[in-house]
């Protein structure tokens, strides 16, 4: 018997509730008239705020007798980094509440436990939440997230919540890690259980570097000057390096990498990082702003010597599985290319499989952005529903 196999029976005897929870871990395999999600959500910042007002939205459209969708979603507790209110009734408000308490992500997990159908919805960028993930899924707790931290992290612990699922029934669903509400880790989850072969995955996964090179040659402005509108236009972080080293990028590599079946580490991943060496360490954003445009000449050379001949770059990351590997590249492409038409900060992927091998499959679209972001959180949320049995 596996380790977290014998974690999850003894769980499952030594809790006082725990027939509910197997039940409720059972029926999550059988279809019901009736069906009800109970939906503990860390992070209620922006794009969980987003998505607790997209629920609102479509369950109050849906209300009445004679509504088609059979299924309710409940918030049962709400947690900050900080805080965490066992009770949903205040919605998006509930943490600002007389009943907010410290955070215990033990007491929260036992407090979703114990409803039907329990699932807990991670809309942060933290650490601290994944570290939770497996302890959750063995409690029977399901898992929906944006969050990029688990799935690109140690390789070990991403094989355990596999585990952990098989143990107790628990659902993982995590769409949003990659292109926000794009149906990139569907799709090419649908392309594998279908039978076809993937030869390769290649994409431009940042909405800030799409937007950079998407504009660098289109004007007379050099490398840096692009960078510092990015940043005031809002499309960058607010140290721009943490986009230009490319590390985002690496980690949506790592997670399409693991769909794809390779076993892969982040560190495994080369990152060609836009980041002068001599920059990577100053102190501040605002001094590497400053000393940027002492750089201009190499990113500039690129550029003239893409455009001589008849090419574009653009920022990619590449996933191949034939070779097992995978990695985050500054390319160029023709004109013609699919990737050289893209405008703004849309994010663009491409599978070359098997089937889709003359001309490959293409997904383009917003990459970026809390109200597509929470939508793709939403939608999994919808499809765990559809896989949850009745109140």
């Amino acid at each position: 018997m596996s380790c977290l196999t014998s974690r999850f029976r003894a769980f499952m005897s030594s809790s006082p509730s725990s027939k509910r929870r197997g039940i409720a871990s059972n029926s999550m395999r059988q279809p019901a008239a009736m069906k009800k999600l109970s939906v503990g959500l860390v992070g209620p910042g922006l794009i969980g705020k987003t998505l607790l007002s997209q629920i609102e939205q479509v369950q109050s459209q849906n209300a009445g007798p004679a509504s088609a969708d059979p299924l309710t979603i409940e918030l049962v507790a709400v947690a900050n980094s900080t805080k965490m209110v066992l009770d949903g009734k205040d919605g998006k408000n509930a943490i600002a509440s007389d009943a907010a308490q410290p955070l215990d992500y033990d007491a929260l997990a036992r407090h979703v436990a114990s409803k039907p159908n329990p699932v807990i919805v991670d809309c942060t960028a933290s650490d601290a939440p994944p570290s939770h993930y497996v302890s959750w899924a063995l409690a029977g707790i399901s898992i929906v997230t944006p969050n990029k931290k688990f799935s690109s992290g140690p390789l070990a612990r991403y094989k355990d919540m596999r585990e952990a699922q098989r143990a107790s029934g628990a659902h993982f669903f995590y769409e949003g890690t990659v292109g926000a509400g794009l149906p990139v880790l569907s799709t090419l989850q649908h392309l594998r259980r279908t039978g076809d072969s993937i030869r390769k995955i290649e994409g431009i996964f940042s909405g800030t570097l799409s937007y950079i090179f998407n504009t660098f040659g289109s004007d007379a402005r050099t490398f840096s000057q692009v960078v510092i509108a990015a940043k005031e236009a809002g499309y960058t972080e607010p140290d721009p390096r943490d986009d230009l080293a490319g590390m985002d990028v690496a980690r949506k590599v790592t997670i399409l990498a693991r769909e794809c079946g390779l076993d892969l580490e982040l560190d495994d991943v080369p990152v060609r990082s836009l980041v002068p060496e001599p920059l990577q360490s100053v102190d501040s954003a605002d001094e590497y702003l400053r000393r940027l445009p002492e750089f201009d000449g190499e990113m500039q050379s690129m550029m003239d010597e893409a455009k001589e001949a008849g090419q574009c770059l653009r920022f990619v990351g590449v996933v191949d599985p034939v070779s097992g590997t995978g990695s985050v590249e500054l390319r160029r492409y023709p004109q013609d290319h699919p990737f050289a038409s893209l405008t703004g900060s849309d994010n663009i992927l491409s599978f070359e499989t098997e089937r889709y091998c003359d001309q490959p499959l293409i997904i383009r679209g917003p990459g970026a952005g809390a109200a597509v972001t929470a939508a793709g959180v939403f939608s999994d949320l919808l499809f765990l529903g559809e896989r949850c049995g009745g109140d």
